[in-house]
């Protein structure tokens, strides 16, 4: 049994005629007669009452109209979509990604799919940044935006772009780009130095280089919560540049030398088309 004697079987149900039946499948009748013949023994069920000018159904046969007609509409959306996803135009994705580029780069990416691919499904998660490699082996995430490029044989790697980061300070403090000095008094609310982070790391390269012990008064891993207590007087912070698209009240950023990247990270080898499309439209974003 075969989907296309379904159909067959499901027009001639619908027809009750095989000339008629014949025309619209494009074959010809003695043709159609062989593969509802087939259809039938192979079913050793009797589909269809039939003399030299009537067909009709049998009951057995309006059962299976019935049936076969839902599924198989079900079937050709099933295949309608499964060649959307080959030629990279729907399906669902995971992305996982940093904090930092919700406010910027995560709004602008998610507009150009929405605009280039509107019947892709994204599923979205912030993970902690260890989390990225595993998630992608396990086949849990589909695409990873990184501040470093995941190291693993597996997976490809692509720098998206570089930004400074920036301390973080309430308007009209006495710090400036011009005036740096005297950042060891002043209450820091900052990721924990101890963490393992890539972003943990490079704030503890730098405080080390410029000789800063920091006064961390509360430490947090949310941006927008740490913008929105600098906002408040609460202390000064050191965050990505991408945090000022917040467009925070009271809140100045001032850019310091030491920039960080962002990757975008993928499964080697990935059969998906739709990913690799996605893959493509970030690095066009990255770009821009």
């Amino acid at each position: 049994m075969t989907i296309q004697q379904i159909k067959y079987f499901l027009v001639l149900a619908k027809e009750l005629h095989f000339w008629n039946t014949a025309e619209k499948v494009f074959i010809s009748q003695s043709s159609l007669s062989r593969q509802i013949q087939a259809l039938e023994d192979e079913l050793q069920i009797q589909l269809f009452e039939r003399d030299k000018r009537n067909v009709k159904l049998t009951n057995a046969g309006k059962f299976l109209q019935e049936q076969w007609r839902e599924e198989i509409k079900e079937f050709d959306q099933i295949i309608r979509q499964a060649k959307k996803i080959d030629e990279g135009k729907a399906g669902t994705i995971s992305i996982t990604y940093p904090g930092s580029i919700a406010y910027e780069f995560l709004p602008k990416f998610l507009e150009v799919l929405s605009n280039n691919l509107p019947d892709l499904k994204i599923e979205l998660t912030e993970p902690i940044d260890e989390n990225h490699e595993k998630l992608l082996l396990n086949f849990q995430t589909d695409i990873a935006f990184s501040r470093d490029k995941i190291k693993n044989v597996n997976i490809d790697s692509q720098k998206l772009y570089s930004e400074p980061i920036c301390l973080v300070v309430p308007k009209n403090h006495r710090l400036n780009k011009k005036n740096l000095t005297g950042l060891e008094n002043e209450k820091f609310i900052i990721s924990g130095l101890h963490q393992t982070t890539f972003f943990a790391s490079l704030l503890r390269s730098w405080f080390s280089k410029n000789g800063i012990e920091p006064k961390t008064i509360i430490e947090s891993d949310f941006g927008g919560m740490i913008i929105n207590l600098v906002s408040k007087g609460l202390g000064i912070s050191i965050l990505p540049l991408s945090f000022k698209s917040a467009q925070a009240e009271n809140v100045e950023f001032i850019e310091l030398e030491e920039k960080i990247d962002l990757y975008i990270n993928w499964r080697k080898k990935e059969l998906n088309n739709t990913i690799k499309k996605v893959v493509e439209y970030s690095k066009f974003i990255g770009k821009k």
